[in-house]
């Protein structure tokens, strides 16, 4: 036993080594799963390994600053700057190609406006609340006046982290905007102090019965318990996978989120592509007012656009009725915090610009925007993209991937796979351990006070106070013939409707506005 030990010890270090290339290449011919590994011993490992760390290849070392996709190196640079209170500018000019099709031009005035001494922006230049009061045309008993102009998009606890959803609720809380709580229910994480609106998708998770239907005493008591739900979102689709539900891996299932969501372990849990309780646009609107009716709350639904028919539908009954929903939020198709299949996410659905043009224009004709809030979201949290949303008719942007790269998300792209180093979109503990909320939360609302700021900075750079007073013709899009520009009304057909508005003073003394940022 000795010699044989002996033996052992006086084999080479480059003699194992061999050994072992030995075993791998032996395994791989042996195999007959992959080709490369097979016809390539050793060295096609090598293929699977780079092809697995391609992503990060291109996102650090091959990609320039403006390539990458949903969001390049230099927004997202932008976002974890703004977060971290560091420098954000730029400098020597644009690095874009301000002549290639569907750049956006904002166009400021010649003397942009001077803002007095006692101007509430200037004691607090990042507080805009929206111009409008949510569910006041339908007399709710509980309307709702958002304390800002861009909030948190649904993004359910289950897909997100419970360190990543309560770092989001605590900077919502601190820079006064509500938090959706997409169609996962509300968990302890959405109870940090922050106003909330609770996503009701097609599982009717948390507020449905053993076999998936919806209870409407359970909506109720949710409500009653918690005030700080503020509005419901019907959510009839969204933008990563418009027409499709969702599936939550039984990997990522715990038994908090089977009691929240009121779900069986140990199994994959599907949402259904089209909702059980209502099946037209008459019933959808009745479900719709009898939500309403029980608790008060202003009820609005969100969903991508591709059919116009029942958009049509829908605002013929509502100037019919006289009844309907409080809001429509927009997502455009480039939306996706939602894993979904790559037909749903890159084919189906219409993208912001167009989807939202097209529905507005539909309410427009009917007299109905004054009746409702517009909300955009998909790509729009970055100052440029915000400003074109509100000149185009929205009163409010959500959030949502954006929020994510303010707290840690790298753009990693493997949210589906329960995976994601940054611990934002994952259920492993190890992974969200590395997130504080506290820090975290600063570092959300760091970011929401630029975005804000940078807004309401372009407003007085074209001479209003706030975004509602935007026009279409204040923002020029990029045709890519003949380096010609045309204004938002020219290039989508319509001018929006003029919103009410009384000055920002004015604005700030609404009784229903009770959720107001403390002073920088």
């Amino acid at each position: 036993m000795d010699q044989f030990t002996d033996r052992i010890a006086a084999v080479p270090w480059w003699g194992w080594a061999v050994l072992v290339l030995f075993l791998v290449a032996l395994r791989d011919i042996l195999q007959r799963k992959h080709t490369i590994r097979h016809n390539f011993p050793v060295i096609g490992n090598f293929r699977y390994m780079i092809e697995t760390i391609g992503p990060e290849l291109r996102q650090y070392i091959v990609a320039n600053n403006r390539e990458e996709l949903p969001f390049n190196r230099r927004q997202r640079s932008w976002i974890y700057a703004s977060s971290k209170k560091e420098n954000n500018f730029q400098g020597f000019g644009t690095d874009q190609d301000i002549h290639s099709a569907g750049y956006v031009f904002i166009k400021p005035a010649l003397l942009p406006l001077r803002l007095p001494k006692d101007h509430p922006t200037v004691a607090d230049p990042y507080h805009c609340p929206s111009a409008k009061i949510i569910g006041q045309y339908h007399n709710r008993r509980k309307p709702y006046h958002p304390g800002s102009v861009i909030n948190i998009s649904g993004m359910s606890f289950g897909s997100l982290s419970a360190s990543a959803v309560q770092a989001l609720n605590m900077g919502a809380k601190a820079f006064g905007c509500y938090h959706n709580t997409g169609e996962g229910g509300l968990s302890n994480y959405h109870k940090n102090g922050a106003d909330v609106v609770f996503n009701i998708g097609t599982a009717y998770f948390g507020i449905r019965d053993d076999d998936g239907n919806f209870v409407m005493d359970k909506l109720v008591r949710l409500t009653e318990q918690y005030p700080f739900i503020r509005m419901l979102e019907l959510k009839l689709s969204q933008g990563a996978k418009p027409g499709k539900g969702g599936v939550l891996p039984a990997a990522k299932i715990t038994q908090e989120i089977a009691d929240i969501r009121h779900i069986p372990m140990g199994r994959d849990v599907i949402s259904p592509a089209a909702h059980s309780a209502f099946a037209n646009i008459p019933e959808m609107v009745a479900f719709i007012e009898a939500m309403a009716d029980k608790t008060g709350l202003p009820v609005g639904i969100k969903s991508a656009v591709g059919k116009l028919e029942m958009w049509e539908e829908l605002a013929d009954y509502m100037q019919a009725t006289g009844k309907g929903p409080d809001f429509i939020a927009i997502d455009g198709g480039e939306g996706g915090t939602g894993a979904a299949p790559p037909s749903f996410a890159d084919h189906v659905s219409l993208p912001f610009v167009y989807g939202f043009s097209k529905v507005y224009q539909i309410f427009q004709q009917r007299g109905l925007t004054q009746h409702l809030t517009f909300i955009a979201s998909g790509k729009l949290g970055l100052p440029d993209s915000a400003v074109m949303a509100f000149a185009m008719g929205a009163d409010l942007v959500n959030i949502a991937r954006e929020a994510m790269l303010s707290i840690g998300c790298i753009q990693a792209q493997i949210c589906h796979t329960n995976r994601c180093p940054s611990g934002v979109a994952t259920q492993n503990k190890w992974l969200q351990a590395g997130i504080d909320p506290t820090l975290k939360s600063e570092r959300f609302q760091n970011y929401m006070k630029t975005l804000t700021k940078e807004v309401l900075d372009i407003c007085h750079a074209l001479g209003y106070e706030h975004p509602c007073q935007f026009t279409m013709d204040d923002v020029d899009v990029a045709m890519g013939d003949n380096n010609h520009t045309k204004p938002l009304s020219v290039t989508y057909g319509y001018d929006k409707d003029p919103v009410a508005f009384d000055g920002l003073a004015a604005l700030l003394k609404s009784p229903h506005l009770d959720r107001k940022p403390a002073n920088a």
